[in-house]
């Protein structure tokens, strides 16, 4: 009987198995952060922000990544594929709406729809906000590393970020929360909001893109080494 010799290859980890591993993370962060963006977190009535903005700045962090190791052209394939995922949710979770549910499970059943029927409009906002900011922030990373030369990867990380937090900020908070909120509210919100983004990216999502970004890259190297 003859023995099937093993794949030699199964064991690899090629550039293409991280990047789905990191686009894959990349498209789970949004997801997430869109449904923690129903819950509004205030503090001492003048700090206000939505849940989602806790992981919002990895998600931009993993764009870093993207843009850093494969390539604006990569980085962007995968945030349209990001947006498409987004509809895509908004479509299944109000197929869930607006199907029946057991009379006794009624209070469960509220619960669902009062926060999946607000999560489109914090869809449609993110969506909005997505697009503006991820792509502006990619296209800038790209264009800071070519002038650059590559060196500072925190220069392009950061730099991008500023931009990039307020072309999102701006119309997600406007779109989702306008009507929601006060003026007053709305204002403390887009400058909180945008603050505390940045503070979480120089913080933590600069130095945790470098820890990434540096094993990827030596990962990759050595594959392609060992051939």
């Amino acid at each position: 009987m003859n023995k099937v010799s093993e794949n030699p290859f199964k064991n690899r980890t090629d550039s293409a198995t991280l990047f789905m591993i990191v686009a894959t993370l990349f498209v789970t962060t949004y997801l997430v952060s869109n449904v923690m963006a129903v819950k509004i977190i205030g503090f001492f009535g003048l700090f206000y922000f939505d849940a989602g903005t806790i992981t919002f700045p990895f998600a931009y962090m993993l764009g870093d990544v993207l843009t850093e190791i494969w390539g604006y052209r990569n980085a962007r394939k995968v945030i349209w594929m990001t947006f498409l995922c987004n509809i895509l949710m908004v479509v299944c979770t109000q197929i869930g709406v607006w199907l029946p549910s057991l009379d006794y499970l009624d209070e469960s059943a509220v619960a669902y729809n009062t926060i999946f029927n607000y999560v489109p409009r914090v869809v449609l906002g993110s969506l909005v906000g997505f697009l503006l900011g991820e792509l502006s922030n990619a296209w800038l990373m790209e264009r800071i590393k070519k002038s650059t030369r590559g060196r500072f990867l925190w220069v392009r990380t950061i730099g991008s970020s500023v931009i990039g937090y307020l072309f999102d900020t701006l119309p997600f908070v406007l779109i989702a929360f306008a009507g929601v909120l006060t003026t007053r509210d709305l204002l403390l919100m887009i400058a909180f909001q945008y603050f505390m983004k940045l503070s979480i990216e120089v913080l933590f999502g600069t130095p945790l893109a470098y820890a990434v970004i540096l094993s990827l890259k030596r990962t990759i190297l050595k594959e392609r080494h060992n051939g």
